[in-house]
């Protein structure tokens, strides 16, 4: 009888791979060293108690009268098989037990190499299917090793090394080693044959994650998380809505006082969330998208999946956001892109109509500004560059010229 625990003690500490997997792959690796040793595995029984870790290697041959032996791997003579056991007959099987010192000292140390890759490569496997069922789930790790492109750490319920890419944190996330990192698995990939499982601070299902954990009517399924868009760190939007009418889905995510959503908000590096009530009318949505700005009526193109919305005109800059981050956080929340209109035609008096500007921008530039509202010059810089570029179709150095010459026009102002 060979005890495996003793003889192979590198195994003692394998505890989550699957047992009849482990069998398997004993039976495999002995029945390569039968072969090794007698050309065939045909008559021989490899027997594994997973309970002990004990291991049984018999050979079974039929029992043939002396001088009639054609085949040592099925053939044994009536005399061989005496001793063996004095009450065997001709005619019966003969029951042979082989030990690892038959095998030789060589064999056995490729036998334990070649077991020591097979049961390395199980482990692998496990820890690839087990992470790769639990990607989208919020994982609380410690930091283990930082390194320049990402930082290693320790999964807090299994111990395994996972992988936090800088690419995936968060502008202005900072750690210590042994300090503790909340993140969500985004994937689990092979590199050199290891499995390798990569979290994520940035991506918007984190932000669901924490919600859920913060908002008890969300896990208990009375308020469901629609939607979420995020710009990490600077910006996010989370579309809610409750199965119980008694409920404010967007109260109960923001609690007493802010007081669920403020420590989502430090989690995030004072990530600016707004909450927003999901409704299937969709203008609607989009006016509450918009949020912190009022806005006034909303025109859908549904052909064109583009909305128009009309505000006053201290509501524009509200809306667009700064670098048009507002705008197209509700855009990619709504489905729809989104044009900013002002709702009145008034110039501001410390503003200045586009049409002052003919001697400086081509008639084509103007028509084009003021056919998607941009009526004055205090409207065109309250866009981003990007955002003047897709809503008027220009070139990038199209845009730049009109941002330069319109606020040139502003810096001159200010000088007198």
């Amino acid at each position: 009888m060979i005890n495996l625990v003793e003889t192979f003690s590198e195994f003692n500490d394998i505890k989550n791979i699957d047992r009849p997997a482990m069998v398997r792959v004993l039976e495999d690796v002995f029945r390569t060293l039968i072969k090794k040793k007698f050309g065939s595995d045909e008559n021989f029984d490899v027997i594994v108690n997973t309970q002990s870790g004990d291991l049984e290697l018999w050979r079974v041959r039929e029992i043939v009268p002396d001088g009639e032996v054609s085949d040592e791997n099925k053939h044994i003579s009536i005399s061989e098989a005496m001793a063996i056991d004095s009450d065997y007959e001709v005619g019966q099987e003969c029951y042979e037990q082989l030990h690892l010192d038959d095998f030789g000292r060589r064999s056995i140390l490729a036998a334990r190499q070649t077991l020591v890759s097979r049961i390395m490569e199980l482990e692998k496997d496990d820890v690839y299917k087990k992470y790769h069922d639990r990607i989208g789930e919020l994982v609380t790790a410690e930091v283990s090793q930082i390194m320049k492109k990402e930082i290693l750490v320790l999964d807090d319920a299994t111990g395994h090394e996972l992988v936090l890419p800088r690419t995936e944190m968060i502008k202005g996330d900072f750690y210590r080693k042994d300090e503790m990192v909340r993140a969500i698995i985004k994937k689990v990939e092979m590199k050199n044959n290891t499995p390798s499982v990569v979290l994520s601070r940035i991506d918007p299902l984190f932000l669901e994650r924490l919600l859920e954990q913060e908002v008890p009517e969300i896990e208990d399924g009375v308020i469901t998380i629609k939607n979420v868009v995020r710009q990490p760190g600077e910006r996010a939007k989370v579309a809610v809505e409750s199965s119980d009418d008694r409920i404010d889905p967007v109260g109960a995510c923001v609690g007493m006082k802010g007081s669920r959503i403020h420590g989502i908000v430090r989690e995030l590096r004072n990530e600016n969330i707004d909450v927003i009530n999901y409704t299937s009318n969709e203008a609607l949505f989009i006016q509450r998208a918009l949020t912190p700005a009022k806005v006034s009526s909303v025109n859908i193109d549904f052909d064109k999946n583009r909305a128009s919305v009309f505000l006053k005109s201290d509501q524009v800059s509200l809306a667009i956001g700064k670098g048009g981050l507002n705008i197209k956080l509700a855009s990619k929340l709504t489905g729809y892109e989104i044009d900013v209109f002002r709702e009145d035609q008034e110039i501001e008096i410390d503003d200045v109509d586009i049409d002052e500007f003919a001697d400086e921008l081509d008639t084509w530039v103007i028509d084009a500004l003021k056919a998607v509202g941009l009526d004055s010059a205090r409207s065109v810089l309250a866009l981003s560059k990007e955002e003047l570029m897709r809503r008027c179709d220009f070139e990038e150095e199209t845009a730049e010229d009109i941002l330069a010459i319109l606020a040139e026009e502003f810096e001159d102002s200010d000088e007198e």
